[in-house]
């Protein structure tokens, strides 16, 4: 193995990253491409744990691997720049799944991959988990495999609720209940935190939406905020944020929420399950002993968490070696390399690698809440449109406006006819 930094031809420029070339034995010609399988990845822990035995693959199948590895921003400059331009210098490419795969779909960028997917029964396509699966279809084309999943679950402090002789809450209602009691009676600590800044919010505000009974959209397509169901989650979000968060939490994303959480200063806290090590480890937490995790509590609608796929393996379109391709993902995402994956820490979107999970990996309590998670997760946490980002600018803007204690049912009514014109828009 010898590393290298590539020459990226099609920017005319050279971006820093690190080339792994592993040579393997036979195969086609590296000029025709047929015996080398080109796989540009981000910087990631499945990256480190399954690339590892890579040379495992290249045994078996006489295929030369290259795998060119990118920060998360860069992979996706790269991958923008170079599909777009038609270049046929990749046969795999991890990519993000919600914010990237119907886009790709729709410029053509992607290999539908249903055929090789759903008729190799030792791989086992049903294996994968429904929201994870769902994630990654569209059009009923399977166009990319899970790789990592996340989950929102609820982060709270054991001994808050044991000196106030509190259960873990199981009911959105019980947890305002619980979240009350708790900062009545600890001066400096918060009942609860989470995301609040407009775009950021949406994410976990999603698993809200979704136990209340709403949607992004409605059966026929046009925006679902503005039902009695959405309206009622969106208060309640506000509320519990502006009753019994922090003061700024508007400005909040992840590392300010998780901040406040870590710190000792919030009993309750929404959040993805793979940032779950921030609460555990004990060099950057101060609840390491006290941190507890269970399955998002229900709404009246049950317990409706988000199940999504952070990465996914996909072939693009332009590559001319796309059987090569999909020998290589079928390698990367079997079952061995999953459980694999997730000894080290990464959360898998297969079943099988929970049922045969080694005890320990996880604390018990965040197996058993992403077990449980898993089997009613919905699988997006924002709308499933083409620009992600337009429209969690549009269903974010009333969550701050709840949050600040202003006219919510008027942010919404707004809000609800500018996202139905946008998802006209996003159809013409």
């Amino acid at each position: 193995m010898r590393l290298r930094t590539p020459r990226l031809a099609a920017i005319g420029a050279v971006v820093a990253c690190t080339s792994l070339i592993l040579t393997g034995c036979g195969g086609a010609s590296e000029e025709s491409g047929g015996g080398t399988v080109r796989v540009v990845v981000a910087n990631h822990p499945w990256t480190d744990a399954v690339l590892s035995g890579i040379d495992e693959f290249e045994e078996e199948t006489g295929l030369t691997v290259e795998v060119t590895s990118y920060t998360e921003d860069q992979l996706s400059q790269q991958l923008n720049v170079r599909l777009n331009a038609s270049a046929d210098d990749i046969d795999v490419m991890m990519m993000r799944p919600l914010q990237e795969v119907r886009t790709f779909h729709e410029n053509g960028w992607l290999t539908d991959l249903t055929e090789w997917a759903t008729t190799d029964e030792t791989w086992d396509w049903s294996d994968f988990q429904e929201g994870p699966q769902a994630s990654v279809t569209v059009d009923d084309q399977v166009l990319a495999v899970p790789l990592s999943t996340e989950r929102e679950v609820l982060y709270y402090r054991k001994d808050l609720l044991d000196e106030a002789g509190l259960e873990v809450p199981q009911t959105l209602e019980e947890l305002e209940e619980a979240a009350r009691m708790i900062q009545e009676r600890n001066e400096g600590v918060y009942g609860f935190v989470s995301r609040g800044a407009r775009a950021a919010a949406v994410t976990q505000f999603s698993s809200f939406l979704y136990s209340y009974g709403a949607d992004w959209e409605t059966d026929d397509g046009t925006s679902g905020i503005g039902t009695p169901e959405a309206r009622a989650a969106y208060t309640f979000y506000g509320d519990m944020l502006r009753n019994y968060g922090p003061p700024g939490v508007t400005n909040m994303s992840w590392p300010e929420a998780m901040a406040i959480f870590t710190q000792g200063r919030a009993a309750f806290y929404t959040e993805a399950d793979s940032l779950y090590t921030n609460a555990t480890d004990p060099e950057s937490s101060t609840v390491t002993e006290t941190v507890g995790f269970a399955q998002f509590p229900a709404g009246p609608a049950g317990s409706r968490p988000t199940n999504v796929p952070a990465w996914a393996l996909a072939v693009p379109s332009t590559s001319n070696n796309q059987e090569a391709a999909w020998e290589f993902v079928r390698w990367a995402t079997n079952q061995e390399n999953t459980l694999k994956a997730q000894e080290g820490g990464v959360i898998g979107s297969r079943a099988s690698a929970w049922e045969a999970q080694v005890d320990g990996t996880f604390p018990e309590d965040l197996a058993e809440a992403q077990r449980a998670s898993a089997e009613v997760g919905v699988g997006y946490s924002h709308p499933v449109v083409l620009n992600v980002s337009r429209a969690r600018d549009i269903v974010g803007e009333p969550i701050v406006t709840a949050i600040e204690g202003g006219d919510v049912e008027a942010a919404l009514d707004a809000a609800d006819q500018a996202f139905s014109e946008f998802l006209a828009d996003e159809r013409e």
